[in-house]
């Protein structure tokens, strides 16, 4: 079973991949830009097809793919190049890419919410009661809805306890919240929101912070914005992730490439269908892939070079500056910046590689 499931992590990640490249490949084909070559994964191909004026392959290492197109890092005279096409085409054929990846995610996100059977009802952020004992108990009430905590919006419930454990504030157990309260919003300011041992209605205590929610019943209009706010909660997961990288409170050995990942669906795939069943594991299995699609298209709008963001900021950057000079670029030059940040990406990866291989084995 456990190599099933990296088999199909390993689908996945194919699977991935080939969105990214076709937002790139189909919109590239609608403005007439001409496409030389359709990869999955890079290296040797292990299978390959010209059909028309494109090249079609599947690779052999399963890091990555491509949609090679005419006059993309270098001049020239074909008036169907990359490099000729005008700048918001350009644009789109760049943003493509990351569009179908959060596409897909949030694709993958509605068929969870709808067919697994995990959401019988949705909780919201609005509070049904709160227990007495609990530390927030004087400042928060029944009815109240938590807007805010720390500055970062509460879409859905499991924003809540995310962001309690994050500890934005600096200050443990201490958050700056915003409610709704009568139709209000309201700065509550610092409240201590500390978990505590509470009873559990069967004669024992357990820990926790003492909110009871209420919920949404299931219908069209509840599915659709539910899984829109999950959407929405794993970009800002991505985003919270590189900002604590940033900051230094999460360090590069906390990081995982392709290898950490497949581990990762595996162990949690064969986990839930120990404890539960076959169907639980896989429905697990495509909400971390869910994630992943979505934290994809994040990854590949940073303005890094080499990666589309960064070619999008080239692009604007290239328009701006030849239409103040009215002096054409040379092409080169932005390749080179993007080889650079390629070969900079690839040692990066290799070093992500390299730890993951070394953490399966020890």
């Amino acid at each position: 079973m456990y190599f099933l499931y990296i088999l199909f992590a390993i689908l996945i990640f194919g699977i991935l991949i080939l969105v990214h490249e076709l937002g790139h490949f189909l919109t590239a084909k609608l403005f007439k830009v001409k496409v030389n070559e359709f990869s999955i994964f890079m290296g040797p191909a292990l299978w390959k097809r010209q059909r028309g004026e494109t090249l079609y392959a599947i690779r052999c290492i399963p890091l990555g793919g491509y949609c090679a197109m005419e006059g993309e890092d270098q001049e020239s005279n074909d008036p169907r190049a990359f490099g000729n096409a005008k700048w918001w085409k350009k644009i789109i054929i760049l943003a493509a890419g990351a569009c179908m990846n959060f596409l897909l995610g949030f694709l993958l996100v509605l068929m969870l919410v709808c067919f697994s059977g995990f959401f019988p009802a949705f909780a919201t952020p609005v509070l049904e009661s709160v227990e007495p004992g609990s530390s927030f108990s004087d400042r928060l009430q029944a009815g109240d809805q938590i807007y805010e905590i720390d500055g970062e919006r509460v879409y859905t419930s499991d924003d809540i306890t995310t962001l309690l454990s994050l500890n934005l504030s600096g200050q443990e157990n201490i958050h700056n919240l915003v409610i709704i309260r009568d139709g209000e919003k309201i700065t509550l300011g610092q409240v201590n929101m500390e978990p505590r041992e509470l009873p559990d209605g069967s004669g024992g205590a357990s820990l926790r912070y003492g909110m009871n929610l209420t919920t949404a019943p299931r219908n069209l209009g509840n599915i659709l914005s539910h899984s829109w706010n999950m959407s929405v909660n794993y970009v800002r997961t991505v985003r919270l992730s590189l900002q604590l990288l940033i900051q230094g409170r999460v360090g590069l050995d906390e990081m995982t490439g392709p290898v950490g990942i497949v581990k990762t669906i595996a162990d949690i795939g064969t986990s839930s269908t120990q404890t539960m069943n076959a169907s639980a594991g896989i429905w697990n299995v495509i909400s971390i892939a869910s994630f992943i699609a979505i934290n994809l298209g994040v990854m590949n709008l940073l303005p890094i070079p080499a990666l589309d963001g960064g070619r999008i900021v080239g692009v604007l950057l290239t328009a701006a500056i030849e239409g103040i000079t009215k002096k054409k670029l040379n092409p080169k030059v932005e390749g080179y910046i993007h080889a650079g940040g390629m070969v900079v990406l690839m040692l990066f990866m290799v070093f992500i590689l390299f730890k993951d291989v070394v953490q399966i084995i020890v």
